[in-house]
Parts: structure tokens; C-alpha cells; sequence
């Protein structure tokens, strides 16, 4: 199965200084940020990503669902909020799902299921990383970090047998 990302938008703008200096000056520039990032993110990392927005002030009589540049994103009905959506997803999905937000109510939630969750601050500095190292050239699975020396044994791990050994030193006589 394959790992599917569900990100709560308005969360994730709100948590990340660097979009949240774009939400504040217009709501829908937030929104094309993120989703920029999100793009970006998908192509080096190549998970199914899934953006819930609330739409519940503003919002259409209808839960409205788009494909922005290959990022799949849900406007919740008006009347309801995306954490509603969210619960849903996870409630409905069989997948594996990673949930991004810091909505208590939501963790919570995703816990109970046995849902991973990650807080926006920490993907977003995934995201980064992410980026960081494409730029850099080397994958996050390549990097090992530095270890203390190790003990392990170097060699075969299993003595010939006696009789294999006594046939050795004979030939060496030779």
C-alpha cells in the first residue's frame, strides 16, 4: 500500500512563518504557497498528497474537490469545518495515512484509529529537508550518521572444521 499524506491546509499555513506572511497579506496566495511547496515535495518524494481547507464560513452548500499540479484538494462544505473532512478520511481510508496538523481534537482522533500524525512545524522542516538534500545530491536514506567504533568481527564468522584445517597445514608443508 502506498503511504498517503493528509495535510490540514489552513493548519499548516498557520504554523509556518514563511506562509503565513503570504496568508496574511491574501488567504487564496497562502493557499497557491503551500501548494507550490506541496508540488515540490511530491516530485522528489512521490506520496499521494491530500489538502483539506475549511470552507465552512465561506464555502460552497457542497464539499468541493480539485486537482491542483497533482496535489488533490477538498473545500469543506460550508457549515462544516475541514477537521470534520479529516475525521472522515482517516475514518473511511484503509491506506496508510500520515495526517499533518497540530489540532489537538484531530491527534487525538488519529491516535484512537492508530493513524500517524505529524505535527505541521515538524513537516514542514521535512519538507525543507526534503528540498535541501535533492539540491545537495544525496538521498536522506544515504546519510549515515557517524558512529562510535564498532566491535564487529571482520572475516569469516565460522572456524573450518578440525579435519579441513589439518588438511591446510599439511598442504602447506608442501
Amino acid at each position: 500500500m502506498a503511504l498517503r499524506i493528509i495535510i490540514d491546509g489552513y493548519n499548516l499555513i498557520r504554523q509556518s512563518p514563511a506562509l503565513r506572511s503570504y496568508d496574511s497579506q491574501d488567504i487564496a496566495q497562502g493557499r497557491e504557497k503551500l501548494i507550490e511547496m506541496l508540488v515540490s515535495y511530491r516530485t522528489l518524494k512521490h506520496h499521494p498528497i491530500l489538502v483539506v481547507f475549511d470552507g465552512w464560513q465561506d464555502g460552497a452548500v457542497t464539499e468541493h474537490r480539485t486537482k491542483e499540479k497533482g496535489i488533490d484538494v477538498i473545500f469543506s462544505k460550508r457549515g462544516e469545518k475541514a477537521d470534520e473532512v479529516i475525521k472522515r478520511l482517516v475514518s473511511r481510508l484503509s491506506e496508510e495515512l500520515i495526517v499533518v496538523t497540530s489540532d489537538r481534537e484531530i491527534i487525538n482522533f488519529c491516535q484512537n484509529r492508530r493513524c500517524e500524525v505529524i505535527p505541521s512545524p515538524a513537516f514542514e522542516e521535512k519538507m525543507e529537508c526534503a528540498f535541501l538534500f535533492s539540491i545537495k545530491g544525496v538521498a536522506e536514506e544515504d546519510e549515515k550518521p557517524l558512529s562510535p567504533l564498532s566491535t564487529k568481527k571482520k572475516g569469516p564468522s565460522k572456524k573450518l572444521p578440525k579435519a579441513k584445517r589439518k588438511l591446510a597445514q599439511r598442504l602447506k608443508k608442501l
